[in-house]
């Protein structure tokens, strides 16, 4: 077990060892500043403007680059749901694989355009290498398009800025940052034994001599940035899990590191373009308080073992197996199911359904949060909000009109900041709600919905909705998900959760942009302080934890007290 500890603290270590400086990195990219990429990437980027019709001198103010995102996502979603629909007719189909159903279409296509990658699908049996390729390139895109416009909110912090334009942003992220990272990735995951293929499936023989079908194909450059992109959608079925999409413990390293290797850097930008390092630092303590909290305890009880099965004097000298693969062991499948939900990855290398009940519990916290760390660019917006709400309320406690980096946050900041706040909870308890309505009230049509009816299938419901409404796409997947009620009521609040939460702060953001900047003085807040920090962390658990109390101990925590 020591070995195992050692093991995902070799991960940490190496992760913020290239985290620090890619985010410093990624701050020159946002900021249009020169790097090493300009003469590799330039005349890509330049033919990409010409033939996309973009004047990459037009100056977009924040109206214009909230339009500009939900254009091209709304044609990019058109685009995903023919390919999807039509895949048996399309090439690139050796297995001869179906299309989808329209509600499914709907579901996946909102899942990847909107970087959640929830799939009520079986990877290597639902899709096409075209529609894989497909879902592959929402993936670069739709990641792209989270930190283009955490981009704008960097810029619009500084004093008479520019915003700069939009689609500049987003091809500068995907061609210099994405593209050489993922492409890096995929080689090393291809030399760990992914398959990159475009044949069908293969023909083994297994070591009792059965004659074996084995799905493969383009596999690693799949991974490689779904783990990047905080995206998560698997390849297979069963995700990270499956040997040939994470063949052995250096794979599942390498994947797990890029989980949050972005996320995080994507703070050291911030810090880089603001010239405020130490505000930087603050925030990722605040981050890795929240993480830490959550991670410890739940690599401990997965490595102590299920209370239940030692009551029945069964020894558990590999900790809680159940739902994990032996080659990782409970250390680094807890390590990797907390880095997965704190970011709104949602890629799994164990079944987070069979997770001990406190451990699906901090698992859904993180959703729940959704704010240490999270997605690629949107995870800092998130964070973003309770920065506002922490400021208003500090202002308010000293007697101060409250202020930000030289802006005064005032009532219009605070409307948006407290609607963006409390749709999170709003989009889950409502769904759950309508959810357990159905099943309470017709249990045998929607038998079919629950493995394990109870407690934990409250669980299962829960998490559903929590995952879709953070962006994750991970799920217990002992609810049967692929019906028309689950597809479209998933697809509506991943719409929702995605979309709403990018115009609130983005629209703060500009807000705060066209007021006058007001010098600091002797009275003024000081944000980058632990003091601050503190507060933030208390803001995020008052108004995020608490909401979701109630729900938690109708399921993880009356679950965990019914094992004993």
């Amino acid at each position: 077990m020591n070995t195992e500890i050692t093991g995902v603290a070799a991960m940490y270590v190496l992760l913020l060892l290239c985290a620090i400086p890619l985010g410093r990195y990624i701050g020159k990219v946002l900021d249009e500043q020169s790097t090493w990429a300009d003469r590799l990437f330039g005349p890509l980027d330049r033919a990409l403007y010409r033939l996309a019709g973009i004047d990459v001198r037009q100056e977009m103010s924040w109206k214009m680059h909230l339009y500009a995102l939900l254009l091209i996502n709304g044609l990019w979603f058109l685009l995903c749901m023919f390919v999807l629909t039509n895949m048996d007719w399309l090439p690139l189909n050796p297995d001869g694989n179906a299309s989808m159903s329209g509600d499914l279409a709907f579901n996946t296509a909102v899942s990847f355009v909107t970087n959640t990658n929830l799939q009520h699908y079986s990877g290597e049996s639902g899709l096409s290498y075209l529609g894989q390729l497909t879902l592959m390139l929402w993936q670069f895109i739709s990641a792209g398009t989270g930190m283009a416009i955490a981009g704008v909110v960097f810029r619009a912090m500084l004093p008479r800025r520019s915003l700069g334009n939009f689609f500049v942003h987003l091809v500068r992220v995907c061609t210099r940052i994405l593209l050489p990272i993922a492409f890096l990735g995929a080689l090393l995951l291809l030399f760990s034994g992914v398959p990159m293929t475009f044949e069908g499936k293969d023909n083994i023989t297994s070591l009792q001599g059965d004659a074996v079908q084995v799905s493969r194909g383009p596999a690693a450059g799949f991974v490689a940035i779904k783990q990047l992109g905080t995206n998560g959608g698997g390849f297979f079925g069963v995700n990270s899990a499956h040997p040939l999409e994470n063949p052995d413990y250096l794979s599942n390293m390498l994947e797990s590191i890029f989980i949050l290797l972005i996320p995080i850097a994507m703070v050291f930008a911030m810090g880089h373009i603001l010239r405020r390092r130490k505000l930087a630092w603050m925030i990722f303590g605040v981050m890795t308080l929240g993480f830490m909290l959550l991670l410890l305890p739940t690599i401990n009880m997965e490595m102590q073992g299920n209370p239940a099965i030692s009551q029945l004097g069964v020894a558990q000298a590999m900790g809680n197996m159940e739902g994990k693969e032996m080659r990782f062991g409970p250390a680094a499948s807890a390590y990797w199911a907390i880095n997965t939900t704190c970011t709104s990855n949602g890629s799994v290398n164990a079944m987070h359904d069979s997770l001990l009940p406190l451990s699906g519990m901090n698992a859904l916290i993180g959703m729940m949060m959704n704010s240490f760390f999270g997605g690629v660019g949107v995870g800092f917006l998130n964070f973003y909000i309770f920065i506002i709400l922490a400021v208003f309320i500090s202002g308010l406690m000293v007697g101060r009109t409250p202020e930000f980096l030289g802006k005064k946050v005032e009532a219009r900041e605070m409307k948006i900041a407290m609607i963006v706040a409390l749709l999170h909870p709003f989009l889950i308890l409502v769904g759950l709600a309508i959810s357990s309505h159905l099943y309470a009230s017709d249990p045998e049509t929607h038998a079919g919905w629950l493995s394990n009816p109870g407690y934990h299938g409250f669980s299962q419901m829960l998490y559903e909705f929590t995952s879709a409404s953070a962006n994750n796409g991970s799920g217990f997947e002992g609810l049967g998900d692929n019906t028309p009620f689950w597809n479209i009521a998933c697809g509506i609040i991943m719409l929702l959760a995605r979309y709403l939460p990018i115009i609130g702060p983005v629209a703060i953001a500009g807000s705060l942009a066209a007021k006058k900047h007001i010098p600091e003085s002797a009275g003024t807040l000081q944000t980058d302080t632990a003091t601050f920090g503190t507060m933030i962390f208390a803001v995020i658990l008052i108004v995020a934890a608490l909401s979701f109390f109630p729900a938690l101990a109708l399921g993880p925590i009356a679950e965990h007290f019914l094992i004993f």
